[in-house]
């Protein structure tokens, strides 16, 4: 299935803007209503931006980047099996994020999946909602 470049370009972008903890870059990319649920931070659903504001700025100060650990280490990301549904001014892009980073011992690879709903709001592409789900197995029911 071809994958829409505009969306995907406007991804990368959205993404690069959490890797590169710009604050005001990233809130351009979202709504202020955006929604987000966040398996490892909390299980329920966080609204707002504030949230990350206060997260993107902690990782700046520690010289971190979202999703990696150590102090500067050299990061990348990567969409396995990234799947872009689009119906009019509505896509759905659906993957598999993988962050890299370069540690002293070797590089270390995290992954959870992400589904960010988009949407084309005066003329200009808008995450209004995140859904991450681990990448592994998980329990159905808590321990």
């Amino acid at each position: 299935m071809p994958q829409d470049q505009e969306i995907h370009q406007f991804l990368l972008h959205h993404l690069d803007t959490i890797m590169q903890n710009d604050i005001p870059a990233y809130n351009e990319t979202c709504t202020e209503d955006l929604t987000l649920y966040e398996w490892w931070v909390t299980p329920q659903r966080i609204d707002g931006l504030p949230f990350h504001e206060f997260m993107m700025k902690a990782n700046e100060k520690r010289g971190t980047v979202f999703g990696a650990e150590g102090n500067s280490a050299p990061v990348r990301f990567d969409l396995a099996n990234l799947n872009i549904q689009r119906y009019g001014d509505t896509a759905i892009a659906s993957y598999t994020l993988m962050i890299s980073t370069a540690l002293s011992e070797g590089v270390k690879v995290a992954s959870h999946n992400e589904s960010r709903v988009i949407v084309k709001i005066d003329g200009d592409w808008k995450v209004v909602h995140v859904h991450k789900s681990p990448s592994w197995q998980a329990p159905h029911i808590p321990e």
